[in-house]
């Protein structure tokens, strides 16, 4: 079995669930924090007790040295109590946090390997909120949980314990307090739940809308759409809004509730302790514990049901990050690049996307390109060129049919050796935040100076020399601070730094005026021989220049030779060079 990331494997290899891997790894230090905050706890349960022998065995007697043994012996507990506090918060602290680290870099290795189902179904700005905000709720349960959360069911269990042993007549009171108060702390639970999951989405909708606007900002300026943006973002923002209203609402609700029943169980105990001390039947130290344990309940109680509270929000969260990890990734884990020559045949491939109209964007398409030829696909928009790339690369898989490399279908290559011999330049080049140089060595990150200037060279890129510090300027987010054009020749040369046996030019000179686009082609022809090149275009004077041609026209290939045979046989291409060539001379 191959697993599709590092988490992927050790969960899958140890069967083990979804925190399995993290509560491994940070075992020792995990049951060292609730060793200690057991130990804490029981020192604060000790200090009542000790408190009542105070006042029965020495104030009521009036025997000085039980108050200095008892008092010296809770003071003891009350440091050791403090010592356990601080070594837990340390330990809580360290651990949390280098487990959040562990679970945002194994979602971030887990999206890297996406598959491209996986990247639709699930939105960017919804990844970072489960990135960050899910995350950052787990990091906080499990700080928690370190810290305070196993302190209050053992602070509340051990009080009534504690206070039933002092005396079983007031510890009625404290069991009907609990019961009620258990009972509010179910109906919160249920009621928070689906609105913590809505509240999250309201998140996921807020991080689109943001993200959407930064990414579209110049458009959004040359329409002079703010207005439009606001009222979206107001729209989105009243309705996170609302839902956090509407999640915090359960909790603002029925925590006054719990503490109005827990102080009128404190006002019980203190008329009946005061009836069963006129019967001789407690003690005055008892009913002073007995407060206290109520004050101990009091807060235990509200500490869980802020427990549950967090809880239900991590719940939430978890949820929605192992919809991550359950999404299906595309890497084998093996790492392995076997070297081809880029032989290239489709055997009747028939593709529609995933989730979208279910009409083919491909039907039934066959045609083959040597090893070193240059093949050109034309047609009109829509027609399914740019699939081909996508299917090769293997974003997708056919639905029925065979794509070959070498002979061999690619669904039997693996991902690694299907993509280390494809280059690609696509339609809308991508430049990463970085110097020049750095995104030009993503195609080979080995590459040496001579190899950067030679394939800027190839590129036409010479405008990178005139930049302020050459291959070591830096570039903005998206290349923000560079044209349309020459993120083209930059993402060209990134794709022929790469050497691979194919070259997928998408589109890629769109940006590019007639003479650079003549002098890019010309280079590219150098390599002739050397690589299969898949020129993607709209225009007929680039295709003209190919060894082949493929035309086509709804999915469908109605055409594919050299030129000169398309110009007597293939009507579509006949069209297309008429407007565009033809067409241009008459103007």
């Amino acid at each position: 079995m191959a697993y599709k990331t590092e988490f992927d494997r050790e969960t899958g290899r140890k069967g083990m669930g979804f925190y399995g891997k993290y509560f491994k790894k940070y075992k020792f230090p995990f049951l060292a924090a609730i060793f200690c905050v057991a130990s804490e706890a029981i020192c604060d349960l000790l200090n009542p007790t000790l408190m009542s022998n105070i006042i029965n065995k020495g104030i009521g007697q009036g025997r000085i040295s039980e108050v200095y043994y008892w008092g010296a012996l809770m003071l003891t507990v009350t440091v050791l109590g403090a010592c356990f506090a601080v070594t837990r918060n340390i330990l809580a602290s360290r651990v949390s946090q280098r487990m959040g680290a562990d679970l945002r870099y194994d979602l971030f290795e887990k999206i890297i390997y996406f598959s491209e189902q996986s990247a639709d179904r699930i939105e960017s700005g919804s990844l970072i909120t489960r990135m960050t905000n899910d995350t950052s709720q787990i990091t906080l349960f499990v700080n928690g949980i370190m810290r305070i959360f196993m302190k209050a069911p053992i602070t509340c269990v051990g009080s009534i314990v504690l206070a039933t042993i002092l005396n079983f007549r007031l510890s009625l009171i404290i069991y009907s307090i609990v019961a009620v108060v258990a009972f509010l702390i179910i109906i919160s639970m249920k009621l928070s739940y689906p609105r913590y999951t809505t509240l999250q989405k309201a998140i996921d909708r807020v991080n689109s809308v943001v993200q959407e606007y930064l990414i579209g900002v110049r458009l959004i300026k040359a329409f002079g759409t703010y207005d439009q943006e606001s009222e979206k973002f107001e729209d989105a923002n009243s309705n996170l809004m609302q839902k956090g209203i509407s999640a915090q609402m359960i909790i603002t609700l029925i925590s006054p509730l719990m503490t109005l029943s827990v102080g009128i169980g404190t006002v019980i105990v203190i008329y009946v302790g005061s009836r069963l001390f006129g019967l001789n039947l407690a003690n005055p130290g008892d009913i002073t514990a007995f407060t206290v344990y109520m004050s101990q309940i009091l807060m235990s109680l509200i500490m869980i049901t802020n427990i549950f509270n967090v809880f239900v929000r991590t719940k939430a969260s978890t949820a929605r990050i192992k919809e991550v990890f359950d999404c299906d990734g595309d890497f084998t884990g093996d790492g392995e690049v076997i070297e081809l020559k880029g032989n290239i045949d489709f055997e009747n491939v028939t593709f529609a996307y995933p989730n979208g109209s279910g009409v083919p964007a491909l039907k039934n398409l066959s045609f083959s390109v040597k090893s070193g030829q240059t093949l050109a696909i034309i047609g009109p928009t829509g027609s399914g060129k740019s699939t081909i790339a996508w299917l090769l690369l293997r974003f997708y898989d056919v639905n029925s049919g065979r794509i070959l490399i070498d002979g061999h279908d690619i669904k039997d290559l693996g991902i690694d050796t299907v993509r280390g011999n494809i280059a690609i330049v696509p339609q809308n080049p991508m430049l990463f935040s970085g110097t020049v140089a750095e995104n030009i060595r993503w195609g080979n990150k080995y590459a040496t100076d001579e190899m950067l200037h030679r394939a800027a060279e190839k590129a036409q890129a010479d405008f990178i020399g005139r930049m302020q510090n050459g291959f070591e300027s830096f570039l903005g987010s998206a290349g923000v601070n560079v044209s349309g054009g020459q993120k083209q020749r930059i993402s060209i040369a990134r794709a022929i730094i790469k050497n691979s046996p194919v070259l997928i030019l998408d589109d890629a000179t769109s940006a590019l005026d007639a003479v650079t686009e003549a002098k890019v082609r010309e280079n590219l022809k150098d390599m002739a021989g050397k690589q299969t090149v898949i020129i993607i275009t709209q225009r007929c004077g680039t295709a003209m220049t190919a060894d082949r041609i493929l035309v086509l026209d709804k999915g469908e290939k109605v055409g594919f030779g050299t030129h000169d045979q398309l110009m007597k046989d293939c009507e579509v291409y006949r069209d297309i060079y008429r407007t565009q060539i033809e067409g241009s001379k008459e103007a």
